[in-house]
């Protein structure tokens, strides 16, 4: 080949490239955050699943964009692995459009969709209209691409060194078939690899028999980049990339046996190569998707058999703030909303854990408590960090006060965590260094007040989980009670010491400090009734 044709196919394999990155950029940027959304609507059963796959798939023009999609919403914990299986297949077929679009005659108008996508993006600076403008941009490459590669291949359909290549293909179905998904792997994208057939096809460079090991191939290889994505995510998210590439190998094991049917039933439908290499695509995502739905909860089982659950040392770090659901502000503070509420049930466990230390003077455990304080302050951290990711322009007048809930209330938590970490543990420490203890009634007052303190962290929960104003109401009538009880308890304490008590007189100074910063924690509980009804807060100290 001369050096000419060498430099027309890296240019046109390489605007071909270009031109799907800009046909799936631009339509997930347009449409992207509304299709997260649906997707997570319509999961409810394996068939819905398949044609949700399909549709967003299909807009999209890209089963790896779907993929990675669930990836990041399964990692999340925003949907479950065995509603995924249906996604998947369906995702599957609705990549066989953007082949099959290909393999339509209509390269003639590449510079068509190139001016109509270059003129949308001029007149529209941003917004979805831009992001459609570049969609059509990369259409017209795409189809620009294919004429390029079409009028290189013709000239060189009879040389020797592409007959040599394409009959090698074609002898080693298994080589063809490798080949195959590693430059897909490389190229990260089935769809160019298809086109890049069709082109030859086009050409008579290459014929059915030799082309449908590239496209099961081309099948196997897309599946590269959904694992890429699962890196580094949880065991759920390296599911839903195992149980993509498993349905893929298994289909392609499956049709093996039955090549010659197969490429019969596809050259029954066209009579055009470039036509049947895009039916054969289809006809072999559509057989997985029927073969395989009924057989997904098995799918499920194998994948969670093949990856177990992990069994890591501890490594803290938030578990709901998926980025990819930030350009959907309902999701993003959803997901805000659930890493809050894992906050408050690691505070919540540090309270009841509190009034252990004091009792049993459990050295181990009080070291426990301040390490799981530092945790709750990463997650306090993070969430803030996330949240001012989210536009303040894009936010509805009741996301924007959700908003301001979610960071009130972890700051409510994380105070509350300073509390037991600087000041409870730091006076149970001191009662161990001095070997001190306190009165029965003395311990069982304690006992009491953070029992309450207890119950009214559980209803300051509930009504930061449902923004119930009536509840944030009547926390704050548990609030004048408890004061009242913290003041009868301190007063109890007093008489003690009145009476001589020895254990009241030794531990009287930290046992008066408990009450307070008991007090201190409830206000801190208290802050989210005033949160949610819109009040001024009050002291906390």
């Amino acid at each position: 080949m001369s050096t000419i044709t060498l430099l027309n196919i890296f240019g046109g394999v390489f605007l071909l490239l270009y031109g799907m990155h800009l046909v799936g950029d631009g339509l997930q940027k347009a449409c992207g955050a509304r299709l997260r959304g649906f997707l997570l609507t319509a999961t409810a059963n394996r068939v819905r699943g398949v044609l949700v796959g399909a549709v967003i798939t299909a807009i999209l023009q890209s089963s790896s964009a779907t993929t990675v999609m669930l990836v990041g919403l399964v990692g999340s914990g925003l949907i479950g692995l065995p509603q995924t299986m249906g996604v998947i297949l369906g995702a599957d077929i609705g990549t066989t459009i953007t082949v099959q679009i290909i393999a339509f005659r209509i390269y003639d108008y590449a510079i068509g969709f190139v001016g109509a996508g270059v003129l949308i993006r001029l007149l529209f600076r941003r917004g979805e209209l831009q992001h459609a403008g570049t969609a059509i941009l990369g259409f017209g490459f795409v189809f620009f691409a294919i004429k390029i590669l079409i009028d290189t291949f013709g000239p060189h359909a009879e040389s020797p060194v592409m007959t040599g290549i394409i009959a090698g293909i074609g002898e080693d179905l298994f080589a063809g078939i490798v080949i195959s998904a590693l430059v897909t792997a490389l190229l990260h994208s089935s769809a160019a690899i298809l086109g890049i057939a069709i082109s030859a096809s086009y050409s008579g460079v290459l014929t059915l028999e030799t082309a449908i090991p590239v496209v099961l191939g081309a099948n196997i290889g897309t599946c590269v980049t959904a694992i890429i994505s699962s890196m580094g995510s949880t065991v759920d998210a390296k599911r839903v990339a195992l149980a993509h590439i498993l349905f893929k190998i298994a289909g392609v094991l499956v049709i093996l046996p039955f090549i010659e049917p197969f490429t019969e039933l596809v050259r029954m439908v066209s009579t055009d190569v470039p036509r049947q290499i895009a039916y054969a695509h289809t006809f072999f995502n559509m057989g997985i998707a029927v073969l395989f739905l009924p057989l997904t909860s098995i799918f499920t089982a194998v994948v969670r058999y093949l990856i177990p659950e992990e069994r890591e040392p501890h490594r803290m770090g938030p578990k709901y703030l998926d980025p990819l659901v930030l350009t959907t502000p309902s999701l993003a503070l959803g997901q805000a909303s659930r890493e809050a509420l894992r906050v408050a049930d690691m505070v919540q466990e540090m309270i009841k854990d509190s009034i252990m230390v004091f009792k049993k003077d459990d050295r181990e455990l009080c070291e426990r408590l301040q390490e799981r304080d530092n945790d709750v302050d990463l997650l306090d951290r993070e969430i803030k960090l996330y949240l001012t990711k989210l536009s303040r322009e894009s936010l509805t007048e009741e996301q924007a006060q959700r908003e301001f809930e979610i960071l009130a209330f972890t700051n409510n938590m994380e105070n509350i965590g300073d509390v037991i970490d600087k000041n409870l543990m730091e006076l149970a420490l001191k009662k161990m260094e001095n070997q001190l203890s306190f009165s029965e009634e003395g311990m069982r007052e304690i006992e009491e007040l953070h029992e309450r303190v207890l119950e009214n962290f559980e209803i300051g929960v509930v009504t930061f989980t449902n923004s119930d104003r009536e509840l944030a109401r009547r926390l704050l009538q548990r609030k004048a009670k408890f004061a009242e009880l913290e003041r009868k308890l301190r007063q109890a304490h007093i008489d003690r010491l009145h009476r001589g008590l020895k254990e009241s007189i030794d531990t009287s100074a930290i046992h008066l400090d408990i009450l307070t910063n008991l007090k201190r924690i409830n206000s801190y509980i208290c802050n989210i009734a005033y949160t949610i009804l819109g009040e001024e807060k009050e002291s906390s100290v």
